[in-house]
């Protein structure tokens, strides 16, 4: 059997088989079937897994007309931070939604207001990195107020960029606002949607016509040239732990200018590189400025341009910087890349000027503050002398590798057997639950669905995880596992 099976198989009623080819899922639904299932339940929990990456969603605007609120609003849960003030700050700007049975992911750009260019430079600034890593985007704006020349400023950027936008009109809270929406026709991007963030008035509405321009899929396909082009890697970090070093250093000329200030690189840019007769496209996102009353505002445009640069690519090189200690900004960007699900390099840079006992305090640290991801390889490098740089292609060739391994499910099963019988689930409450079967439902990365006879708790979910990649390999890369339980009424004698 194909190891590597193309997505996209369907069963002539339009249903995804996500990694699964024809006789494959009949074979498997045939299995759910004597198992009790629910058949749909089980097409659901395979369409659901089988996703490849979701087209990514903008929601931008000026400071305070309730961005925050409404990714909360869509996202259906309070989890984007609002205060009825400008400039709250979150290290995290990224969310998975659904509405209509449709899932794709929401950019928060709700911020930051002040900036020593000024508010309308900053407002471009955030709506820029978004709209680079969006399918589509909400514009929002404030009805009450009216267009202002920062709208204005916004919407020029939004012309640009070419991509489909939705315009929201929001703190429309009654009927008596819908005619101050009316007024944002003069806007020229189409049809003004009422909406109240705060209350959900109008707010289905507004996602119908979302979903309506949003693709099924983003507008880029991953794979090798002639698919999707050069594969992408991200050359992600924080500020001034080498990044534009290394991207001079792997394409052996000056290709962007490097500073001794954090934050030198204002733009991300993108470098075609050929190593080894293969060409690789890599996106250098080397931080923000910083400045000390920009503290926060420099920490959140991190965040919004490293979360475009990580949507954009396949893998991401994680630069930490091993002169100091491994800092939680370190620990979010790791956690960033892993919740987007690419393969993942961690290249610790600086290390020619390690003595022995920073080495031995750095492992210390590496076990305790990266030992989620101990999957991930490792390369020691030095981007300012070149050392090991040689090892940096080989860990992404290995990283993309396990990114798109998939094991067949006659295989997954048969080693899922064998380990429920050496290993089984501890007892709880007097019963002892079972993974019964399961399969890969889909790759980059590789996506799992354990169809289980009651509840699995998380250590053993962790415990199957690491025996998986025990068996399978998947080095480099996060893995997606979901369990679905019987129900007790399908249960068979």
């Amino acid at each position: 059997m194909n190891d590597h099976i193309q997505p996209g198989g369907s069963d002539g009623f339009g249903h995804d088989h996500g990694a699964l080819g024809d006789a494959e899922y009949a074979e498997f639904m045939e299995l759910a079937a004597e198992e009790g299932f629910d058949l749909e339940d089980v097409e659901g929990a395979i369409e659901e897994a089988g996703h490849g990456p979701l087209p990514v969603l903008a929601v931008v605007g000026r400071p305070n007309v309730g961005k925050s609120t409404l990714v909360n609003r869509i996202i259906g849960r309070r989890e984007a931070v609002v205060e009825d003030k400008p400039g709250v700050t979150r290290d995290r700007v990224t969310y998975e939604a659904e509405w209509a049975g449709r899932r794709f992911k929401v950019v928060d750009t709700g911020g930051w207001e002040q900036d020593v260019l000024g508010i309308d430079a900053s407002v471009a600034a955030q709506a820029e990195y978004a709209i680079e890593a969006a399918d589509a985007v909400v514009f929002v704006v404030d009805a009450k107020v009216g267009a202002t020349d920062t709208d204005e400023a916004v919407v020029r950027l939004l012309r640009k960029a070419g991509k489909p936008v939705v315009l929201c009109a929001n703190k429309v809270d009654g009927p008596s606002g819908e005619a101050d929406a009316a007024y944002l026709w003069s806007l020229g991007l189409g049809e003004p949607h009422p909406v109240s963030a705060l209350h959900g008035r109008g707010t289905g509405d507004m996602l119908d016509a979302v979903l309506d321009v949003l693709p099924e899929a983003p507008a880029q396909t991953f794979g090798g040239a002639g698919i999707g082009g050069p594969r992408r890697i991200a050359l992600i970090g924080r500020p001034n732990v080498g990044k534009s070093s290394l991207l001079n250093k792997v394409a052996g000329e000056e290709r962007v200018v490097v500073n001794e200030i954090a934050g030198t690189t204002r733009d991300p840019v993108d470098e075609l590189i050929d190593l080894g007769g293969v060409t690789w496209k890599f996106v250098d996102t080397a931080g923000i400025r910083k400045r000390v009353h920009l503290q926060q505002g420099a920490d959140y445009y991190a965040s919004l341009r490293t979360a475009a640069a990580v949507e954009k690519a396949e893998v991401a090189v994680i630069l930490i910087d091993a002169s100091e200690s491994i800092s939680v900004q370190d620990q979010r960007i790791v956690t960033m890349a892993v919740e987007a699900g690419r393969a993942m390099v961690i290249a610790y840079n600086k290390w020619d000027t390690l003595d022995e006992e920073r080495r031995y305090y750095l492992e210390r640290e590496i076990e305790t503050e990266f030992g989620q991801v101990a999957w991930a390889p490792r390369v020691n490098v030095s981007a300012r002398t070149g050392r090991h740089m040689e090892k940096l292609v080989p860990a992404i060739e290995t990283a993309l590798a396990g990114w798109e391994t998939r094991v067949p499910t006659g295989r997954l099963n048969a080693f899922l057997g064998e380990l429920v019988a050496a290993h089984p689930h501890p007892v709880r409450g007097g019963k002892q639950p079972r993974i019964l079967f399961g399969t890969q439902a889909g790759t980059k990365p590789p996506r799992f669905v354990l169809f289980a006879s009651g509840f699995i708790e998380a250590g053993y979910r962790r415990f199957i995880e690491r025996r998986l990649r025990e068996e399978f390999g998947f080095e480099g890369t996060p893995i997606h596992i979901s369990v679905r339980v019987r129900e007790k009424r399908g249960k068979k004698k």
